[in-house]
């Protein structure tokens, strides 16, 4: 990430992906220190979410629909099917008449052999003498993962009573943990940054923490800046708005994330990027939307001066009459419009929390920004959760980029937020997971340099678990590393090629 290398060409990307219906169980009880709620961890191997807390629940599968359900019918009928199939598959809990005459090994059993693929759904009720029933299922919301997303859900939720009688458990596989908690308890975890949130499970909380499901139906099913079920609202933890717009980066990437952080009198908005006039509209109409609540723009912070990160900075100025503010290496690239930049210093701290950190290596003057009360950090395209960052020779440099990452890994991140794909709830093994991919693929171009050649079939041999096609572009990481380890005096130029030192 960010730009594409000069002369490379790529395909527009595809259309979005489809949602899949899904199902998720709102699962809640009155407890002695007040109403609680059974939230789950996400398991670190997931393809969508990993690490974040979430409710149980899963896509609908097609055998869902042949499972009858008293008082209702069709496609609800199956929503409820999925949400009952998972709450039991994932916490244990059977929530259906004649449920208390399932013993407890006859259920580890079963719950063993469906999580295996070994029974079905429907087997498992009719051997039981189990009905589902509609009565037990409050709909309680819709929500559509937003297009940007690699993977989409199109989730109905569903608010249950915790059965009397009945346990929850978590087993450790695709979920990490579970655990009761009362809604104050879920939501100051969420504003510490201590567990990350979609809108999905954000709200509903919310919701449930004001009164009982049935009390609160209406502003369950009408949560704010959504529409047609996609949230515009997504604050992963308080006070962190994330608002990703198409912008002209490299795929697998479509979209570049503009952050909004709540500071003490309005809001900093970093990387404005999209030099799209729809998309630079949709930020604004956000923004408004934000301002009516007291949180206005008051300035705009640049990671760096890439162009899916600076396109729309131009305009945003113009329009709020807001200071631009960046490092001074990144200030001399912005585009003509962006006015005049106040320069930002390594260690300096914004809005009383947020300290900036000066990370060179994939552009000249990046910039990540750390939250002191949290320990979440804004990395820019230091780290992508899409994939890895291109690191593009003169800017780019390779051995200052992995010195950047290092000392990222040394403060010890809790979450950190790229500008390309999903937070990454555990900073720490992210960061070291990216340094070790760059070792292992370091190590990749010294063996393609035992037999010399060209950047182009040296590439080749060290990204031959990469697509032909994105070779022009691993091309130029391929470069950094040969110009870093020429500097090592490990690789020699040998005319118009390379070779082993």
């Amino acid at each position: 990430m960010s730009q594409l290398p000069h002369g490379v060409e790529l395909p527009p990307p595809g259309p979005p992906a489809s949602p899949r219906l899904a199902s998720s169980v709102l699962l809640w009880r009155e407890g002695s220190g007040g109403r609680e709620l059974f939230w789950v961890r996400r398991g670190p191997a997931l393809r969508f979410s990993a690490g974040f807390y979430a409710f149980p629940g899963g896509k609908i599968d097609r055998e869902d629909a042949h499972i009858p359900v008293r008082g209702e019918s069709g496609g609800q009928a199956a929503a409820i099917v999925a949400a009952a199939r998972e709450l039991f598959e994932e916490a244990g809990v059977l929530v259906a008449h004649g449920a208390a005459g399932v013993p407890g090994d006859a259920r580890e059993q079963a719950r063993r052999a469906l999580l295996d693929g070994q029974l079905d759904f429907a087997t498992f009720l009719a051997r039981h003498r189990l009905a589902l029933d509609a009565a037990h299922f409050l709909p309680a919301g819709r929500w559509v993962t937003p297009v940007v997303s690699p993977l989409r859900f199109d989730a109905r939720t569903f608010a249950v009573r915790f059965p009397a009688g009945e346990t929850a458990v978590v087993w450790p596989g695709e979920l990490s943990a579970g655990e009761w908690i009362t809604t104050r308890g879920a939501l100051a975890r969420w504003a510490a940054g201590e567990a990350l949130l979609h809108p999905p499970n954000l709200w509903p909380i919310r919701c449930l923490d004001r009164g009982e499901p049935e009390a609160v139906l209406d502003a369950l099913w009408a949560p704010p800046q959504t529409e047609e079920g996609i949230p515009r609202r997504i604050e992963f933890q308080e006070g962190l708005f994330h608002f990703p717009l198409r912008t002209p980066t490299l795929p697998p990437a479509t979209h570049t994330a503009t952050v909004m952080l709540a500071l003490e009198r309005g809001l900093a908005v970093v990387d404005p990027g999209s030099p799209y006039p729809e998309e630079q509209a949709a930020l604004e109409r956000l923004l408004d939307e934000y301002a009516a609540e007291g949180l206005a723009p008051r300035e705009i912070w640049i990671t760096h001066a890439h162009r899916d990160h600076v396109g729309g900075v131009a305009r945003l100025r113009a329009r709020y009459g807001i200071p631009v503010r960046a490092h001074p290496d990144a200030a001399a690239q912005l585009p003509p419009g962006a006015g005049p930049v106040e320069p930002l210093a390594d260690g300096e701290i914004l809005g009383e929390r947020w300290r900036v950190l000066h990370t060179p290596g994939h552009a000249h003057g990046h910039l990540a920004f750390r939250d002191e009360r949290t320990g979440a950090v804004l990395a820019g395209d230091l780290v992508s959760t899409l994939s890895t960052i291109v690191v593009d020779p003169p800017e780019g440099d390779m051995a200052v980029y992995l010195a950047s990452l290092e000392r990222l890994r040394a403060l010890a991140p809790r979450t950190l937020y790229p500008s390309h794909g999903a937070p990454a709830p555990d900073g720490v093994r992210t960061l070291e997971q990216y340094l070790a991919h760059r070792r292992e693929r370091e190590e990749k171009v010294r063996a393609a340099l035992a037999a010399g050649g060209t950047l182009a079939e040296i590439t080749a041999r060290a990204y031959d678990d990469t697509p032909v096609g994105i070779h022009p572009i691993a091309q130029r990481s391929c470069l950094a590393s040969l110009l870093k380890l020429e500097a090592e005096g490990r690789a020699r130029r040998d005319g118009a090629g390379w070779r082993s030192a």
